[in-house]
């Protein structure tokens, strides 16, 4: 944030309610990938990325991993790469994404950098989630403001809206960064190659959220019993399902019980759930436990990048698993969640107990020896 705006005012005044230009927020901001890493990163599969183009009112888009070539074989103009999840490859833009920890991590979702020849964008079009635009290298014009109709082009690969009408009209430099609410028509065109860092908050629509908790209880749904009809009647109807097993089986549903620690465990799971392409590194030549615990206690333990630990009044939570209760390991843990590491000198006093599950962790990649 600005030194003239706190966290506190930001989230008062405008967070989820209406957009904010910041001149210098990041002032002398630094770029975190050149052009040659990011496409390295777009040309694995292990990457989400997408290359949009436009020629006229034609629109392609074409999704990664991209070969070589595809480099080489570019325009001059017109043209937009979109590297996903770019946190979850490098601790350099982990940490960018950590700078907005003045908002939940439960909230945070990742961070995508555009890299954009001149003329370059992906069109006018609402997004249903926060985002800051973090303006890196170059100059892009953004377009703003709120509108009612929101229909889009037919036929095409994208969502454009079809009449834009922006109420704001801005260009960003390096180290400026413009803040959108959910639902804000916006669009950014580039006036010279520039790069734009968008840190997006996820934001879960309604049946995603029903679905993902009845997946969570069918794991969970024990219930006694077995369907029975000792007083069934002979039909000359049998095709037609008789009111009588309509309402049995209506009566053992209503033995489905959901309490508010249910779903206080399921939110804690959900929301550190890793993504369905995250894959956890485990270290190839371990330490054992002994050296761990001193390299520890020496040097400090640091979270992977990929690893969400969370943790609300009764429990913590570790890439969608819930832990046992771990009363004397509370602040620490808490510290960790909250920091992302741990100093040397916290590790030196942790109980033996603290230190296996985090040399568990570290077996499986969650975490690691801040060296």
């Amino acid at each position: 944030m600005p030194a003239r705006l706190s966290p506190q005012a930001f989230v008062a005044r405008y967070w989820h309610k209406r957009p904010l230009l910041m001149r210098g927020a990041l002032p002398g901001f630094d770029e975190i990938f050149t052009w040659p890493q990011l496409r390295r990163l777009a040309e694995r599969d292990d990457v989400e990325s997408r290359l949009v183009a436009r020629e006229g009112s034609r629109w392609t888009m074409t999704r990664g991993p991209f070969p070589r070539s595809t480099w080489r074989e570019l325009p001059p103009r017109q043209w937009t790469l979109l590297v996903q999840g770019i946190n979850l490859h490098d601790r350099r833009a982990d940490r960018l994404m950590r700078r907005f920890a003045f908002l939940p991590f439960a909230r945070l979702d990742d961070l995508m950098v555009s890299h954009a020849a001149p003329g370059g964008g992906v069109g006018p079009h609402v997004d249903s989630y926060d985002v800051f635009l973090l303006q890196g290298a170059g100059q892009r014009r953004w377009r703003y403001g709120q509108q009612r109709d929101l229909a889009f082009k037919p036929r095409l690969p994208l969502k454009i809206l079809a009449r834009f009408a922006p109420s704001h009209d801005h260009v960003l430099e390096r180290g400026d960064i413009l803040y959108l609410p959910p639902h804000v028509a916006h669009d950014g065109v580039a006036l010279t190659t520039c790069t734009t860092y968008s840190i997006g908050f996820r934001a879960a629509g309604a049946t995603e959220l029903a679905q993902a908790f009845l997946d969570y209880l069918r794991d969970r749904v024990d219930l006694p019993g077995r369907y029975a009809d000792p007083d069934l009647r002979a039909t000359s109807t049998p095709a037609r399902i008789d009111p009588r097993m309509q309402a049995r089986l209506a009566s053992m549903l209503r033995k489905v019980r959901v309490n508010r620690r249910m779903i206080d465990d399921f939110a804690g799971t959900w929301l550190s759930e890793p993504k369905p392409d995250v894959f956890f590194v485990p270290p190839a030549v371990p330490l054992s436990r002994a050296a761990f615990a001193r390299a520890a206690a020496m040097h400090g333990v640091v979270l992977d990048v990929r690893t969400q630990l969370l943790y609300d009044d009764a429990a913590f939570y570790i890439n969608g698993v819930a832990l046992a209760p771990l009363r004397a390991a509370r602040a620490a843990l808490a510290s960790l969640a909250n920091q992302r590491a741990l100093r040397a000198a916290q590790c030196s006093v942790l109980p033996a107990s603290t230190i296996t599950l985090f040399y568990d962790w570290y077996r499986d990649g969650y975490l690691d020896v801040d060296r």
